[in-house]
């Protein structure tokens, strides 16, 4: 690790944001323009992000956010769903001052900034989804149900569980609650009910789609999604597990700086700008 890279690790300012009736927790690393990390379920920014954010940090403004009952953000009276978990990002943004931002988000924050970016367009710039499906039957069968294939090689082992745990149990205002929460976030995922194909054609932002080969998202399902969004891109990581994505520095770091630099003759986006309102006729996932 660099010096720039080593330094980048620790965050130049964090806190919480009273947001929604949330203390919202949030890091911030490096400068320039601004990347916002939204991590992946049951996890904590540095579960999804520690291998890689060091490295992002040096050539931008990395903002780190821990999600409803996530990490240091403690849980309230409410469901976890996709709206509620944009607009809480949505308003740390505005609490912030930040009016556009570049994000990248792993699995449940894949489907977060998704969901951010349908119904709030004019606050992203360019959008990195990993493990992100759209669609129930974009995952494979037996991550909905693991008897459908026991023993399969994308299940989570004990080990990613594990890791969870102690991640959890380690900064959780509340560590007692890490299996409440896991029961209550599950109907995020296993009810969710997607988005129509005219959403995510209707996309106007840059997309990078990542799926590791062996991830939960099908690879035909990653496939359809980057024929219908507009000019987006797609990489597939070999020898690559759902939890071992954002791992893989070696690949995921150059694949997301080279997306992130706008090519030479883009107009330049001001991360100040104003908000529009949110886009009309977009159904939110369920």
């Amino acid at each position: 690790m660099s010096e720039e890279q080593r330094s980048a690790t620790y965050p130049s300012s964090a806190g919480y944001a009273r947001v929604n009736g949330l203390n919202l927790y949030y890091e911030i690393h490096g400068t320039g323009q601004p990347l916002v990390l939204l991590h992946g379920g049951l996890h904590t920014i540095d579960l999804s992000f520690g291998g890689i954010l060091p490295a992002l940090a040096t050539t931008r403004q990395v903002v780190a956010v821990e999600l409803q009952g996530h990490g240091r953000t403690g849980d309230i009276d409410r469901d976890p769903t996709l709206p509620y978990l944009a607009d809480d990002v949505v308003g740390l943004l505005d609490h912030l001052g930040i009016g556009r931002a570049d994000f990248f988000g792993f699995s449940l924050g894949g489907l977060t900034a998704l969901q951010l970016t349908l119904t709030r367009p004019a606050r992203v710039n360019r959008l990195v989804l990993a493990s992100t499906h759209y669609r129930p039957d974009g995952f494979h069968q037996e991550i909905l149900d693991p008897q459908a294939q026991p023993g399969s090689p994308r299940m989570p082992t004990e080990s990613d569980f594990q890791e969870m745990y102690e991640a959890y149990t380690k900064v959780a205002p509340d560590p007692g609650r890490f299996e409440a929460f896991a029961e209550k976030l599950q109907p995020t995922v296993h009810a969710f009910e997607g988005w129509p194909d005219r959403a995510l054609a209707g996309m106007e932002a840059p997309v990078l789609l990542l799926v590791g080969d062996t991830d939960f998202v099908r690879l035909e399902h990653a496939v359809e999604m980057h024929e219908l969004i507009p000019g987006s891109r797609l990489g597939v990581l070999p020898g690559t597990t759902h939890s071992n994505l954002p791992r893989r520095a070696d690949l995921v770091v150059p694949m997301v700086r080279a997306f992130l630099t706008p090519s030479a003759d883009a107009p330049a986006t001001d991360p100040r700008a104003v908000d529009a309102p949110p886009a009309d006729g977009i159904p939110s996932a369920g």
